[in-house]
């Protein structure tokens, strides 16, 4: 029942404060934009000039997988970004407010509070989410190719996962520490310490974290899903599942003394 309304009241605050309306709107964007733009590129030079006389340009035929796979790459990065701003703001803002404290003066078990946050940040990012990269296999479909529908659903699922895995690590540091400037850096820091990992022994370690949108790439490509990325799936998973009881035991030390 706690769980109910707390996750109730997240979304409520998601509704008054126009995130239902705008985070898909910026995730959309940030999945077409590449696509698109890449492909009228050539045109976008012509008309603006400044090319020398005679001279034309041209780039590479893009087979529609990459173009999609450009789409995943805005949202590693801005969508990223985008989720661990407004995940640490929604527990560092309460802090502020004072409505953490009420919250807390009433008899409300902090894994119900946590919980329901964390849930409430997956429904609202996984929807922007699936938004965004259909409208993305919708315009690389015209203006590239043709992608299996099927897989492009099974891509949008397994990449949730990462979504799922940034709100955990970020939920860790929102409990650990009271300001969301050093929250954003540790969560940040985090992220960047396990791309450079992955970046150093993937070709070991092909199930890493960090290594699901080649994963993705890769089934879109052959049309079958490796066992390499189940691996990761799990494994990003089970992490998840993890640092939200870490972040749930922190909350508790910090909060509750």
């Amino acid at each position: 029942m706690q769980f109910k309304t707390v996750l109730k009241k997240e979304l409520l605050m998601h509704m008054r404060n126009y995130s239902l309306i705008w985070i898909p709107i910026v995730f959309i964007v940030l999945s077409i934009m590449d696509p698109i733009t890449t492909y009228y590129l050539p045109i976008i030079l012509e008309q603006v000039g400044g090319m020398p006389e005679g001279a034309v340009f041209t780039i590479p035929e893009i087979p529609p997988v990459d173009a999609f796979m450009l789409s995943l790459s805005e949202l590693s990065m801005f969508g990223v970004l985008i989720v661990i701003l407004l995940t640490l703001s929604t527990i560092s803002g309460e802090r502020k407010t004072g409505v953490l404290e009420l919250i807390l003066v009433k008899p409300v078990k902090t894994g119900n509070y946590l919980g329901a946050k964390w849930l409430a940040k997956i429904i609202i990012f996984t929807s922007a989410l699936g938004l965004g990269l259909l409208l993305s296999w919708y315009y690389v479909t015209i203006l590239f190719g043709e992608i299996s529908f099927l897989y492009t659903l099974l891509a949008i699922c397994f990449y949730a996962f990462w979504f799922v895995f940034v709100i955990s690590v970020t939920m860790v540091f929102a409990s650990l520490v009271r300001t969301q400037i050093l929250g954003f850096g540790l969560t940040v820091l985090t992220l960047t310490s396990l791309s450079i990992i992955n970046g150093l022994f993937h070709h070991k370690m092909p199930w890493f974290y960090n290594n699901l949108s080649s994963l993705i790439g890769q089934m879109l490509t052959q049309e079958q899903i490796s066992s390499d990325l189940i691996i990761n799936l799990v494994l990003l998973f089970g992490t998840s599942l993890l640092l939200l009881a870490v972040s749930v035991y922190l909350f508790d030390k910090k909060e509750k003394l």
